[in-house]
């Protein structure tokens, strides 16, 4: 399992205190266009103000969303359906025998497995 690094467990270079940045903002945090609009530099943290609209005044309703969550979730589903690529019939009857050949391989290795500890655990323990 891989070692978590604790305090006090940095190698000898590796010193948190070589990482450590002052307060100062670095120069590409500041954006032109708000130093230009007269906008104080803040690194965020602060409360958004929305400001309200007519349409925010009323209430949405389900009707409005076009179908919904629900519809919403179809719509996706088909959306990502379509991105598939399907296999053609070839591929698929090829797939599909690979799976039969393969399940049936691993049925038999089984079922002589299991067949052959039955005979060892009655032939040990009798019967």
């Amino acid at each position: 399992m891989a070692e978590r690094k604790r305090p006090g467990d940095d190698a000898a270079g590796d010193r948190p205190e070589d990482e450590a940045i002052d307060g100062a903002v670095a120069d590409d945090d500041v954006r032109d266009d708000d130093v230009e609009a007269g906008e104080p530099v803040t690194r965020g943290g602060g409360t958004a103000v929305r400001e309200r609209t007519e349409s925010a005044d009323k209430p949405k309703s389900k009707e409005g969303r076009r179908g919904g969550r629900i519809g919403g979730f179809f719509r996706e589903v088909v959306s990502e359906l379509r991105k598939v690529i399907w296999p053609t019939r070839k591929e698929l009857l090829t797939y599909t025998a690979v799976v039969i050949g393969f399940v049936t391989v691993m049925t038999a290795i089984v079922a002589v497995l299991d067949f052959g500890f039955g005979k060892a655990i009655l032939a040990t323990f009798g019967n």
